[in-house]
């Protein structure tokens, strides 16, 4: 009966596309692709009327399939790229964008190209105007193709500037690329969303050119409008920029009071903390510490040198002149709970020592300010740095047992 029929064509599919996603699970390409193509037979010989709507979950599934299985070609995956692209206008573009996205993996830049010149020229009555968002994911990686081709030619024009050569030829279809790169990474960039790729090339061809204040403004309103989701690379992006323009410190800083509020763990952290310091305003220097404490809570950054080494510099200067001992005290509070274990123990000042002893000596010190010279840490580190007979941990040594009270005042 027609009800039985659709009963277990349900199961089938259900049980098939159960199998299909184990084996993907699995890493089992081979398997998948069989169950998948058991899939497909199965929907082809479907005599019910119900709609199944299949063709996102062939394209999806089959192009994971093709991306890992041993066997495939990229003559397979281009065929099979151009049949889900007949399966449903709706994904039309999607599947254009993805087909793309694997051609340039692979190499294949002019392909890329002439694919992303097909789908910007397709229109399919209002659907083209539901698609208008990725028509303009189309256009802007034509965009960025465009920027790349431009920058090919632009190193080829200085390199023939070096060599006292020019080459007119080269130099106009430079400016070619560049118009039409230009038009497309513009209109991008004005709807809310994360651009990394776009804004960076963007601003580099305004910058080439010398139009500072557009790229100026570009930058400015991708990191500060509030359109646009939150995100750290805008202000690493505006950062990067005023340091090559060669902005006052209080922009730089501005810029990365910013970036610190949203990501107190960025590498840029260091620049932030080294221009802190050097400020003459107190309430800029006690920002300083915070940083670099703040920065120091994360895992990634337990081994580094530099962020230690910036850390034991302050709390050295403050404890040598004993003021703003306060300071070390609010952020120390907050940490005395879990910093030992997380940063002093016995085991990590063993490795430490092993591995980078300009790093141990500066954990050394910081350790011994915050937890006293009974500290594990320090206890190890020190010996072994005097037992090796170096005068700089003989002398680390001496600085903590002589300022020994400041721990007491620091632990309260």
């Amino acid at each position: 009966s027609s009800h039985e029929h659709k009963l277990n064509f349900r199961k089938s599919k259900e049980a098939c596309l159960s199998y299909i996603q184990d084996a993907l699970l699995q890493k089992q390409w081979k398997r998948a692709a069989e169950f998948l193509t058991c899939y497909v037979e199965s929907l082809e010989k479907d005599y019910s009327r119900e709609h199944i709507g299949p063709s996102e979950m062939i394209w999806r599934i089959g192009t994971e399939i093709l991306w890992h299985h041993s066997q495939s070609s990229m003559k397979e995956f281009n065929c099979f790229m151009e049949q889900m692209k007949t399966l449903g206008v709706k994904r039309y573009l999607k599947v254009c964008l993805e087909h793309v996205f694997h051609l340039l993996c692979n190499g294949q830049i002019d392909e890329a190209y002439q694919n992303l010149s097909l789908a910007e020229s397709w229109r399919f009555g209002e659907q083209t105007a539901i698609q208008d968002k990725e028509m303009k994911l189309i256009e802007a990686y034509r965009g960025l193709l465009d920027y790349y081709s431009w920058s090919k030619q632009k190193n080829i024009l200085l390199e023939h500037s070096e060599d006292g050569f020019s080459d007119l030829a080269v130099e106009q279809e430079m400016h070619s690329y560049f118009r039409k790169a230009a038009v497309n990474l513009k209109e991008i960039i004005k709807i809310p969303g994360v651009w990394d790729v776009f804004v960076k090339c963007y601003v580099d061809l305004l910058e080439f050119y010398g139009d500072h204040n557009e790229a100026r403004q570009v930058l400015n309103e991708y990191a500060y409008n509030s359109k646009f989701p939150a995100n750290p690379n805008a202000h690493v992006y505006l950062y990067q920029f005023l340091k090559r323009q060669g902005e006052s410190k209080k922009s730089l800083i501005s810029a990365l009071k910013i970036l610190h509020d949203i990501v107190p763990s960025h590498e840029l952290m260091i620049d932030f903390n080294t221009m802190l310091q050097k400020s003459k305003k107190r309430k800029k220097r006690r920002l300083g510490l915070e940083v670099i404490f703040a920065a120091l809570d994360y895992a990634g950054w337990k081994e580094n040198a530099k962020a230690w080494s910036c850390l034991a510099r302050q709390v050295k200067q403050i404890v040598t002149s004993e003021k703003h001992l306060d300071w070390i005290k609010q952020e120390w509070n907050s940490r005395k709970d879990w910093w030992p274990a997380f940063h002093f123990s016995r085991y990590l000042a063993k490795r430490n020592w092993q591995e980078n002893r300009s790093l141990s000596y500066e954990k050394a010190l910081v350790a011994g300010i915050l937890l006293g010279k009974d500290c594990k840490y320090f206890k190890y580190v020190s010996h072994q740095g005097c037992k090796a007979q170096l005068k700089r941990f003989r002398m680390l040594k001496k600085f903590v047992n002589r300022h020994n009270p400041v721990y007491l005042r620091i632990s309260g």
